[in-house]
């Protein structure tokens, strides 16, 4: 609750209009004022609904919404479904994303576009919907600008390069996240959510049973810890298997990740790495000490990370569909 409360006092501070990178018209937290004025509740109530059929919902929600931003900006490019299997979702690195977070954006548009047809934009409703997973699941409010146009272009060979392997250094995150005009402290605090979801063994399986072309186990994770996750992934594990992402509170938006770190308890190298390089300790100690400094950076950083490739004024479209552009 007190994460909460921290988050919507900063969420309220927050300047509320911004120029995106490939728009001409500035987003604002009142954009559909006049015209669909229960917007923001509608899609709140769809994903309260959808999360009480399945905590996956939150953590998948989440994940769809930094790899829609990432790749062709905040278009909600990432919801096109393509019968020749060569939209953006069809790429390798979106395979793993979870149907939840799909079907929650779905729902909440269905929702809105009973009560305001041909209004609002996918991509507007799946920030919103990021924004609601995140509060519902114990973290911060924040207000969320609001005009954005849907994408009219998803091609799975454009995701390649464009979202962080779990296997990169602090100078390939910082330059990954710089590229979208978000920070080092942004990528720090965004990291954060990998508080909440779980990962395919896969993804890390390197750390367990080959570390450096080896057989032995990445010196940078906790003994216990990587015994914990031998256990849950075997060698050659079936590619279903999953684990938590945070192996203390997976079910709740907190600071432990940060935490977690210090214990050398990062799932992916590139968490880790967070806490093991210098430069970037610092803001970790900070966050894992300071759980109200944690949820300021985390809620400025999605606002940032909103504002990403965005598409405004008669750029784009608006989708009554938004897994095709018809």
């Amino acid at each position: 609750m007190e994460l909460r409360r921290r988050g919507l006092v900063v969420g309220m501070m927050m300047v509320l209009m911004v120029s995106g990178r490939g728009g001409v018209e500035p987003l604002s937290q009142n954009f559909y004022r006049s015209t669909c004025p229960n917007v923001e509740s509608i899609v709140r109530r769809a994903v309260a609904k959808k999360i009480g059929q399945t905590f996956v919902t939150v953590p998948a929600t989440l994940r769809l919404f930094f790899h829609d931003c990432f790749v062709e900006g905040c278009d909600a490019s990432i919801m096109i479904s393509s019968p020749r299997r060569d939209a953006e979702k069809d790429a390798a690195d979106n395979l793993s994303l979870a149907g939840d977070g799909f079907d929650t954006v779905i729902k909440a548009k269905q929702a809105v576009e009973a009560a305001c047809p041909g209004v609002v934009s996918c991509a507007d409703i799946l920030t919103i919907a990021a924004r609601d997973v995140v509060a519902l699941s114990g973290g911060p409010g924040f207000p969320v600008e609001l005009g954005r146009r849907d994408g009219l272009v998803s091609l799975k060979w454009r995701v390649p390069g464009n979202l962080p392997p779990p296997t990169f250094n602090l100078n390939l995150l910082s330059w990954m996240f710089r590229k979208n005009n978000l920070t080092m402290a942004d990528m720090i605090a965004l990291s954060g959510a990998h508080t909440l979801g779980f990962s395919h063994c896969g993804r890390f399986a390197d750390r367990l049973y080959s570390f450096n072309s080896s057989s032995r186990v990445d010196p940078s994770l906790d003994p216990s810890y990587a015994l914990r996750l031998k256990q849950a992934c075997p060698r050659n594990a079936d590619p279903r298997l999953a684990v938590s992402m945070d192996p203390t509170s997976p079910n709740a938006f907190d600071n432990a990740y940060y935490r977690n770190l210090a214990s050398r308890r990062g799932l992916f190298a590139s968490d880790q790495v967070l806490f093991d390089d210098r430069l970037s300790r610092p803001t970790v100690n900070k966050f894992a000490n300071e759980p109200g400094s944690f949820v300021q950076a985390f809620a400025a950083a999605m606002v940032r990370l909103g504002r990403t490739g965005v598409k405004t004024g008669n750029q784009g479209a608006i989708r009554r569909d938004c897994t095709s552009f018809t």
